[in-house]
């Protein structure tokens, strides 16, 4: 198909007669925008960052960062790009007041030394820069003093600004240090109104095109669901991608070439996300990003998630629908959902099903989904438990892969447990329930005595291994810890509540 044409930096582009496995970064070198580097090819590093036009809401956009080096350049057909040389009106003789606020910030305050990482930290300042909901804290009239809103009021990463540093926790940078970066996005007013870019956002989001190209492989942007289940009957093998945060990993680093990919993000079927009286809905193609504004803190175990989910670049693209399809047994957000007894609704041309996810997964990345499925929905029964957690233990806080991942719903009646599920990641060869502890919790009193026999068992579930990240020793440790740690942590306020 002809004629597929993407705005960068407020220039038509086209496209036309791009490969689909070539990768939005590589388009975009190709067109002689160097800002955006590769640093790590699979979405850790951030230096090949840029904005895309998002919808935010049906009347409304936002300047959402995103990883350059994970998706197709196809998949931002008729969509808009600003890259770190868009912002500002950058050129040989440009002068500061040329540059971008972020720009003039980083500059101002040290925020580069050798340059390689500055344009991706650049994008993803600006997206945050720009975030609607960034608020600055108000001064107290008596005291002099800044206020903080209830916003960040239990967010000690977020500056008086209101820029939350979490905008930046999948930026690394190797020589200049953290300091004078964080000084730069602390200094940040907020926009000026008359910003072109500020200004764009009062505007919808490039509706996505009917994208079509053919050659040694194919990459299609359906217009239906129900195109897609045509597609996955006639070929079960066709890859669907939404955020790419997972393919372009195995495009980069494995060298796969799917024959036929097939771009789910955009489709409104999957898109959704419903409040019940007996259920949540979420759709599977919704961002990370998109599900946690949404949600707002109503499910307080994926609130606790979010943060430690990857880094905010690859939240504003991953979804849950693919997180859960790959099946790995280190996702994040299977433990969680686990614990939230949550099912998944999966979806082809004979109709609907729904699966426990409790029973979904069948071996290593391996499941009950049939060839011409997919998954649609994940939902989540109501009401949700009243104490939750998820402990994440990894090498980093931010922007790792878990050694081993712990989500808890816990349920009292008059000090006794009603009602306890606890998800288990990167101990076995699928995430999996404890179900041995639940059995030793449920219907004991919630003490010190019942938490340490329940987490000596939980010291046995699973079949952990010994690998790069992890002895199967320090694993069993960890998972008797994370019981310790959530009575400990949830002791007083649960003995308050019964």
């Amino acid at each position: 198909m002809d004629g597929i044409k993407v705005t960068v930096n407020g220039k038509v582009r086209d496209c036309s007669g791009t490969n689909p496995s070539t990768r939005l970064l590589d388009w975009l070198r190709n067109e002689g925008l160097t800002g955006s580097k590769e640093g790590c090819a699979e979405g850790e590093c951030g230096a090949c960052a840029i904005l895309v036009a998002r919808p935010d809401g049906p009347d409304r956009s936002r300047w959402t960062s995103v990883n350059a080096c994970l998706p197709p350049a196809l998949a931002f057909d008729g969509q808009e790009i600003i890259t770190a040389e868009g912002l500002g009106n950058v050129s040989d003789a440009c002068t500061p007041e040329d540059l971008h606020p972020v720009q003039r910030e980083m500059a101002d305050r040290g925020g580069s030394q050798c340059g390689y990482c500055t344009p991706g930290f650049i994008c993803s300042m600006a997206a945050e820069y720009y975030r609607p909901e960034r608020s600055p804290a108000q001064e107290d009239r008596e005291t002099g003093t800044a206020v903080v809103g209830e916003e960040h009021a239990t967010d000690h990463e977020c500056g008086p600004n209101g820029f939350d540093l979490h905008a930046l926790s999948g930026n690394l940078c190797r020589c200049t240090g953290y300091r004078p970066i964080r000084d730069a996005a602390y200094a940040l007013d907020v926009p000026a109104e008359s910003d072109p870019l500020l200004d764009r956002q009062n505007r919808p989001a490039p509706a996505p095109g009917h994208t079509r190209v053919s050659g040694e492989a194919e990459f299609i942007r359906p217009q239906s669901l129900d195109e897609v289940h045509a597609a996955l009957q006639e070929n079960p093998d066709v890859k669907l991608v939404a955020g790419a945060t997972d393919l372009g990993v195995e495009v980069n680093l494995r060298h796969s070439r799917p024959p036929l990919v097939l771009a789910i993000d955009r489709l409104e079927e999957l898109r959704g996300l419903a409040f019940g009286a007996d259920s949540i809905e979420i759709g599977a193609a919704l961002t990370l990003s998109e599900v946690e504004r949404a949600l707002d803190g109503r499910v307080p175990l994926l609130g606790h998630l979010f943060p430690q989910f990857a880094s905010r670049l690859i939240r504003n693209a991953a979804t849950f629908g693919g997180n859960l399809s790959t099946g790995s047994p280190i996702g994040d957000s299977a433990p969680v959902f686990l614990a939230l007894d949550a099912r998944v609704v999966l979806s082809s041309a004979d109709g609907e099903r729904e699966v426990p996810l409790s029973e979904y997964y069948t071996g290593y990345r391996q499941s009950v989904r049939k060839p011409h499925e997919m998954l649609r929905a994940i939902r989540i029964p109501l009401p949700l438990a009243e104490s939750t957690a998820f402990y994440k233990i990894a090498k980093r806080r931010f922007d790792d892969i878990s050694s081993v991942s712990v989500a808890i719903a816990l349920q009292l009646s008059a000090g006794v447990v009603r009602s306890v599920r606890i998800g288990l990641g990167g101990v076995a060869a699928t995430p999996i329930r404890a179900l041995a502890t639940e059995e030793a919790l449920v219907g004991q009193p919630w003490t010190s005595d019942t938490v340490a026999a329940a987490a000596a068992v939980m010291a046995g579930e699973g079949t952990p291994i010994d690998d790069m990240r992890a002895s199967s020793l320090y694993r069993s440790a960890m998972l008797r810890q994370a019981l310790l740690k959530f009575h400990a942590e949830n002791a007083e306020e649960l003995e308050v509540a019964r």
